[in-house]
């Protein structure tokens, strides 16, 4: 990308989709000059890492891709991408909620979580990142993020209540403008994405909101389960650093299915 090419270079809303990732992919199999975006009303078959599924009543939340071609990106920092994302999505929601500083916050791997009022730690938003490499550097990516915004409590699956909430629920049920809401994430994503191509990657950003450092955690990793305090996270693998009874130890996110923080109440 040039300092003259436009930001976004495509932009298109749907209504009903099967996946935004899908659709961002081919773009940029056909050719598509970054940074295309797609966002989507309501996604049929949206899904997380490790092929989880992820679902949204129609209008309720934002649900965005972003397509990337970042030259000279290596495939070793290929995953500060999603995290650059996910910070530029963070500081947009907290924006457009009203929220006060260090309402939302990072949880290792790929989520955005948020003190609730009663002092209760649920997810917020996913983020998910997809890369083809050839090389030792990233040709393109796409990087999805499905946001709760003008969601109610009381529309909340049954099963999901107790762990996850809205920026609607964090602001006291004000309504969230979904269009405003994405504004923002791509105001803020631009000039952070130029500088990931620049060599600066926001480490301390991205490290001060990880919500997991200090907490006892379980890490599965595999058919392997890791418990211990995660001490902080590496800026330059992206790795999980924790300390176990018998060691300390680094957990590349590729390798996790799930990450629960054990010590804060109601979050898994």
């Amino acid at each position: 990308m040039t300092a003259a090419a436009p930001f976004p270079s495509r932009l298109e809303r749907f209504g009903t989709v099967d996946s935004t990732q899908r659709i961002v992919r081919h773009w940029l199999e056909d050719g598509a000059p970054e940074v295309a975006v797609a966002t989507a009303d309501e996604q049929l078959a949206g899904r997380g890492r490790q092929g989880r599924g992820w679902t949204a009543p129609p209008g309720k939340a934002l649900l965005i891709s972003a397509g990337f071609r970042p030259h000279g990106l290596a495939i070793r920092h290929g995953w500060r991408l999603p995290a650059t994302a996910a910070l530029a999505m963070l500081d947009a929601a907290e924006d457009v909620a009203g929220l006060q500083d260090d309402t939302l916050w990072l949880k290792w791997p790929n989520d955005i979580v948020a003190l609730d009022h009663d002092g209760l730690l649920r997810k917020v938003a996913g983020v998910l990142g997809e890369s083809k490499a050839s090389g030792p550097a990233v040709d393109t990516a796409v990087v999805g993020i499905g946001i709760n915004a003008d969601w109610a409590a009381a529309d909340f699956p049954p099963e999901l209540g107790q762990v996850m909430t809205s920026l609607r629920e964090l602001a006291n049920g004000r309504p969230i403008d979904r269009d405003q809401l994405l504004d923002g994430y791509l105001a803020r994503l631009e000039p952070r994405y130029e500088a990931l191509l620049g060599g600066r990657f926001d480490a301390g950003g991205w490290s001060g909101r990880q919500r997991t450092t200090g907490h006892a955690v379980e890490v599965t990793v595999g058919d392997v389960l890791v418990h211990g305090r995660a001490t902080g996270v590496d800026p330059e693998s992206g790795a999980l650093l924790v300390r176990t009874p018998e060691a300390g130890i680094s957990i590349d996110s590729g390798e996790v299915t799930r990450c629960r923080v054990l010590d804060l109440p109601a979050h898994r």
